[in-house]
């Protein structure tokens, strides 16, 4: 008997550390340790304490709300299983060593107002699911591998202040919607070969922001628009 009660008391422990968030919270938070190298990170999660002492994971009403962890060597790619974090606002992983390409299934994640993955090797295509995080703010994917085009659906992000792509190998015409929002703040394109900045540069004109081509930079006027040009030459 008690023996009995001993392993009960144990497994009410178990449960105890793990209760504050739903258990499909949990598996994304432990798919994210394993698929990025969890036992490498310079801040690593104990998983026998609870959720809530783990490092860089904010909860705020039984349910993940920020993740950040800038500089803790995270090694490997996104799991797809992130979208099962609902309630996630903050996503801020810049500066480790993430790799392979940005899950289409990023677009699930409905109240994120922050992704931030700047300084990474991530490749291949901005998703168009991109388009789909209509409360996102800021948008933070500076020094990576992406390629191909800026997909159209960014036009729908009518709340962001933040665009920056600097530094990838992006190409073809940025959307142009986008670039016309009152909301936008800062919109960073350089060192990437898309085609229409010229048009691009014209709009953030009329939004009061001063363009200086020759080395590349857009001066904001103390109100909504502060840029950076995409092309080495000024075009």
């Amino acid at each position: 008997m008690k023996n009995f009660y001993t392993l009960l008391c144990l497994l009410i422990f178990g449960i105890s550390i793990h209760a504050q968030i739903p258990e499909s919270e949990l598996n994304a938070l432990k798919d994210l340790y394993t698929a990025t190298q969890g036992d490498q990170w310079k801040l690593s999660w104990p998983v026998n304490t609870p959720v809530t002492e783990w490092e860089g994971v904010s909860i705020e009403n039984n349910h993940v709300t920020e993740i950040r962890m800038l500089f803790n060597n995270l090694n490997g790619q996104l799991p797809a299983s992130l979208d099962q974090l609902t309630h996630l606002r903050i996503l801020e992983l810049s500066f480790n060593n993430i790799t392979g390409t940005l899950p289409e299934s990023l677009g699930n994640l409905a109240y994120l107002e922050v992704l931030a993955l700047n300084g990474n090797y991530i490749e291949g295509e901005i998703p168009n699911s991109i388009g789909s995080l209509l409360q996102l703010k800021q948008l933070h994917l500076s020094s990576n591998q992406l390629s191909g085009e800026v997909p159209a659906s960014v036009n729908l992000l009518e709340n962001l202040e933040i665009f920056n792509v600097f530094q990838n190998q992006l190409s073809g015409n940025l959307p142009i919607g986008l670039s016309k929002s009152r909301n936008i703040k800062e919109f960073i394109i350089a060192k990437n070969n898309f085609s229409n900045t010229a048009e691009i540069s014209t709009i953030l004109l009329s939004n009061s922001a001063v363009v200086n081509l020759q080395d590349n930079t857009f001066y904001s006027t103390g109100k909504s628009i502060i840029a950076i040009e995409t092309s080495d030459d000024g075009n």
